[in-house]
């Protein structure tokens, strides 16, 4: 359990900003994370790392020659907005373009591709680059989720920067590294979310579980607790049966801590770790063993082995010099690079008053929102539980970070005398940049989508607010590709706007719509129990949400029954 908090809720923002004043000589702080306190020659690629925290050193303790030019920080365990990863990118960029690297988690691929659309629009080339070495977590490559293979896959793509190589040719080397890249972990217990009182998921005692999520998420199989040189075993025969038929004869080998395994039992796998692959004819290559990429206090560890070539060696012994990773000499303090001057502030948006009529909506749907606030803020635990049983639990959580920050930015805009539309569009950024994660995205396209539709001139009638309605799950299903079925919260937010549609079609007034879609939205998420997830997070847990709604339906299901509920 993690003991020394102030409020959980900023929990993530006071680590960030105890680290950067702890390496003040290294790191810089800057919306949405951080950046190198040094210059970075013109023209190199810069290489940005990003997702959840929680997991430090991941991301930030990697910024430094050699590796990162700036680290994106989301909330725990949830990925960053993209406003925060373009802002961090910004910073970094020294005219070479962008390298984002992060692990293959939806909200991460949401936010960052809209942060490379953002950053295109300014003229500054990006792409994306997404980790999936989880063998335990899909068959195909492809479709792995990202965990301890972050170290070495982005040690790969800071060397390349380092050395000049182009982005294209950056990019091609770090995908290269990502194909040769395979982990699988295990745990003995599951980690506690600050400021909650029990772990995310737990593990009976004397066994072992396989396949676990950095996130929390809870291991796919159980297996009885052998001794380390059994679980050391394991581990290595799961690692070799997914090498591809061409796996050369050398590999680089990390043991990572998960935040709770001493050193010493690191050590000890290791040791049976290094064994096992000699005998299989591999040279071990400057091997790893500590903690790189944490799940907070959760007590496991993981193997990764990437598999080296003439290509990939020299990268991966390249000289590296972060916070918390360094290797070889990158030359005498003489010739330390420059410490970059301060950066340049971001001009807030000039707000333009709305007509009296769209005021007056505005002002209404203030009022719904704050509402929705304390609706949220009631449920949080529940939704988290809900959250916990095939993903990493903090669905609660980031709805509430999400609603009070477009509730914040909505009283703001609302003080200047913004229309409904205006108010929409800002209180949908706001949620994105507030929550982050894959909800985060989704509720922010929405509002946004919506703001689009009603303007700022007219009160809308109930036909527009259906319209607008309507476009607002378009842009969800848009943005997060899912269908019906697929057991998210297009799951209850489809249902909910046809059947508003519908009842307004059909003659009804709005506040009797809005109820009644409201009842078919609670509906829908209620029958999402019997879904297998095939989305998100949970799609790799999939049979363990059968018999649980899904947290995202539900949620969506309880925004619209507490607009219902103050309709009239």
């Amino acid at each position: 359990m993690t003991h020394l908090v102030n409020d959980p809720k900023k929990f993530a923002a006071d680590v960030l900003a105890g680290f950067v004043r702890a390496h003040a000589d290294r790191v810089m702080a800057v919306h949405g994370g951080a950046v190198r306190a040094t210059e970075t020659p013109q023209g190199e690629v810069a290489v940005v790392l990003g997702g959840g925290s929680g997991h430090y050193p991941a991301f930030a303790g990697w910024i430094g020659e050699g590796m990162a030019h700036g680290a994106v920080c989301g909330n725990i365990f949830a990925s960053p907005s993209a406003s925060q990863a373009a802002s961090v990118a910004r910073a970094a960029h020294a005219g070479g373009g962008v390298l984002f690297g992060f692990g293959n988690y939806a909200g991460d691929v949401l936010q960052f591709s809209r942060a490379v659309e953002m950053l295109a629009e300014e003229g500054i080339e990006a792409r994306i680059l997404t980790v999936t070495d989880d063998i335990a977590s899909a068959d195909t490559h492809a479709e792995r989720r990202g965990i301890a293979g972050d170290l070495p896959v982005f040690k790969i793509a800071g060397a390349a920067a380092a050395q000049g190589w182009s982005l294209d040719e950056v990019e091609r080397v770090t995908r290269h590294a990502n194909d040769r890249t395979f982990t699988i972990g295990v745990a003995m217990s599951g980690c506690t979310l600050p400021g909650a009182d029990a772990p995310l998921f737990t593990v009976p005692e004397g066994s072992l579980a396989i396949g676990l999520g950095i996130h929390g998420e809870p291991g796919l199989s159980e297996v009885p607790l052998g001794t380390a040189q059994e679980v050391a075993d394991d581990l290595v025969d799961r690692l070799l049966a997914a090498f591809p038929d061409e796996a050369g004869d050398r590999v680089a080998i990390l043991v990572n801590g998960l935040g709770a395994t001493t050193y010493e039992e690191q050590f000890v796998v290791f040791a049976r770790v290094a064994d096992r692959f000699e005998a299989e004819g591999f040279t071990l290559v400057e091997p790893e063993v500590g903690e790189h990429v944490t799940s907070l206090d959760m007590a496991g560890l993981s193997v990764t082995a990437m598999l080296l070539d003439d290509e990939l060696e020299p990268l991966w012994r390249a000289p590296v010099d972060t916070p918390a990773f360094r290797r070889g000499s990158l030359g005498s303090t003489t010739s330390a690079p420059p410490r970059r001057g301060p950066l340049p502030q971001q001009a807030g948006a000039e707000r333009t008053a709305g007509a009296e009529p769209s005021q007056r909506a505005a002002a209404v749907a203030l009022a719904r929102l704050d509402d929705v606030v304390d609706a949220l803020k009631e449920n949080e635990a529940e939704l988290g539980k809900l959250d916990a049983v095939a993903g990493d639990g903090d669905h609660g959580q980031g709805m509430v970070l999400g609603a009070v920050g477009a509730a914040d930015r909505g009283h703001e805009a609302a003080a200047a005398g913004v229309g409904l539309g205006t108010l929409l569009r800002e209180v949908g950024e706001a949620w994105a940049e507030s929550a982050g994660g894959t909800s985060g995205a989704l509720w922010g396209a929405a509002l946004v989508a919506a703001g689009e539709r009603l303007g700022d001139t007219d009160a809308p009638g109930a036909a527009d607010v259906a319209e607008a309605v309507s476009a607002a799950v378009g842009a969800m299903k848009d943005l997060g590709k899912a269908e019906l079925g697929d057991k998210t919260l297009m799951d209850a937010a489809v249902p909910f706007a046809e059947a508003l549609a519908e009842r307004v079609g059909a003659g009804e007034d709005l506040a009797t719509a809005w109820s009644a879609a409201a009842a078919r939205a609670t509906e829908a998420a209620e029958a999402t129990a019997q879904l297998q997830a095939k989305k998100g997070r949970a799609k790799t847990h999939g049979d363990h949400s059968v018999g649980h709604a899904d947290p995202g339906a539900t949620s969506f299901a309880l925004v619209c029954r507490t607009v219902a509920d103050k309709e009239g």
